[in-house]
Parts: C-alpha cells; structure tokens; sequence
C-alpha cells in the first residue's frame, strides 16, 4: 500500500480510501480519515485545531496525543521536573519500520528513547514504541513500554507511569451520547476544590453527555464505549487502559490558546488510559496499552437518556 514519508510525518493510505497522518513530533495522529458502508466516500474522523501548533513548538491541540509517563499536572516524585501530561506528546519520535502491508492494512512503528534533555527532567531508562495501524473502517495504536534498567538490586528498580491515548473525536458535542459509563465512580475535575474534585462520584446517566464543562476521569470501566450522534458514531475499544477520560470544555474552550473559535463544539475527547494509580513494572519487562477505533456502520443513537 502507498506510504508517504518525509522528515516530519508519515501518511498511511489504504486501497479502500482510508487514511492516517502521522507526526513524528508526539507520534501524535493528526488525520485519520474513513467511509463507511453507509457512505463510503472518506470523512476526518479526528478534530485539530486550526489554530494548533504543528512545528514541534508545543503539542498538538487535537488528534490523538500520546500521554506518558503522567497525566495531567506531575504528582510523582519521579515526575515532578515534566509538565502537563509528560514528554510523550512532545518529544520527537523516531521512525522505526512498516511492520504490515497488505490488503487488509498498514502498520507502522515508531520508537522514543531517553536523550540528554530528557534525562535531565527524567532519569528512569526507559524504551518505547508505538505501532499505528490502519484498516478500512479502523485505526488501532499500541503503546508498549519496557523498563530498560539492568539493575539487580532489591528492591526493583521499578517504572512507575501512567499512559493515555487523548483523542479529539470530530463530532458535534451538543450531541453526542458515551456509553456506557452508568454506575461507574468518577472524579469530577470542574469541581471548585480539591476536596470535592477528589471525592468520587457515581454516574446515573445511561447515557453520558458534554453539554456542560465536563472533565470526567471514570475508573475500571468496561474498555468497550461507544460515541454516538445523530447520523454517526465512533466505537472505543481498548486493553490494559482501565481508565477513561470524557473532555469538554464548553466555552472555557476559549480561554485555550491554541483552540479555533467554538471548536469546542466540534469534538468530544474520550480518552482510555491509565491514569488512576501507577502501573509497576520490573526491570526488562514490558508493557502494553492499546485501543481501537472504529467507525460504527449501524445507527445505534440512544432515544434519550
């Protein structure tokens, strides 16, 4: 299948017509257009901002960003010289190899390894890679990380992060259903205090909305969701990723820089990660976290919540 390669991205393409862009700044998808049976010409499934900044300056408002080794504002003692969200969306990744070309799909793999500035806010070895891979109706990408250290003493040298897929899904935000979600504990990041933001909640909603600022982090969910909205939707499905993150600013949106006027109205991000707790892995391990997107070829719309 056509691959298109140059100093800054790779673009997957598939014979059916589907494709994905990929930056080497963040590994971070910033296109990923698909058909469906139903209309078989294809759409972008992803929302950028078209005032994001796409020069490796700052990460990408929009896509699917990586998120390691933390999410959110560093509270780890090993994490406490990164900023928001960790290096993994701003670091520059290297390419590594196609690992499938055929009729079925695309796949490639990139790769991140410690550099002298990140040593200097980081200092655990680590390695990863990262594969994305295209089908017709689908993209999947797989986030493995292995702790390099040869260390023997007792206790392990043990890596502790957490790791998360941000997806911006294009769709219009005054009307999109996530499912389901009902009678999970969550945290309401919007609350006034700390207390009330860590104090856990229980969604009753059959049927999760962001018609108001909504900044939910649900834990141990089903990694099985799905985004609907009239005439469309988008299924979530993902492993070792026990988290999952519902974001939408509303008209905060505007306060953010890099977000186009009312973007906020035309994405949901819905976000499989594991961000409640530290996963812990011993040296020469390693491990894997990966989701899948698909596009949902039936109507499925809930009628109400």
């Amino acid at each position: 299948m056509p691959l298109e390669k140059d100093w800054e991205s790779v673009t997957l393409r598939h014979p059916k017509g589907s494709s994905v862009v990929i930056l080497f700044y963040g590994a971070t998808v910033i296109s990923w257009k698909s058909g469906s049976i139903r209309g078989p010409d294809p759409v972008e499934r992803l929302f950028v901002s078209s005032k994001a900044i796409l020069d490796g300056s700052k990460p990408v408002r929009g896509g699917i960003p990586v998120v390691f080794p933390c999410f959110g504002a560093p509270n780890h003692p090993e994490h406490l010289k990164l900023g928001q969200h960790g290096f993994g969306r701003s670091e520059v990744w290297k390419w590594d190899s196609i690992i499938m070309d055929n009729e079925a799909g695309v796949s490639v793999k990139l790769t991140l390894d410690p550099n002298e500035s990140l040593s200097s806010v980081y200092s655990k070895p680590f390695h990863l890679s990262y594969v994305i891979t295209l089908e017709e109706h689908q993209i999947s990408t797989n986030l493995h990380v292995t702790n390099m250290s040869r260390s023997t003493a007792f206790p392990p040298d043990v890596l502790e992060f957490q790791a998360l897929f941000h997806n911006y899904i294009r769709a219009p935000s005054s009307e999109v259903f996530i499912t389901p979600l009902k009678g999970l504990f969550y945290y309401d990041k919007t609350e006034a205090t700390e207390g009330a933001r860590s104090t856990p909640k229980t969604e009753e909603r059959a049927a999760v909305n962001v018609k108001r600022p909504t900044d939910f982090v649900y834990e141990n969910g089903p990694q099985d969701y799905e985004v609907t909205w009239p005439g469309g939707g988008i299924a979530v499905r993902s492993t070792n990723l026990k988290d999952i993150v519902i974001w939408n600013p509303q008209e905060g949106g505007s306060k953010i820089v890099d977000m186009e006027d009312g973007g906020w109205e035309r994405y949901v991000c819905v976000e499989p990660g594991h961000v409640r707790g530290y996963i812990q892995l011993e040296p020469g391990k390693t491990w894997t976290g990966q989701q899948v997107l698909s596009v949902i070829q039936a109507e499925r719309r809930m009628n109400s919540m």
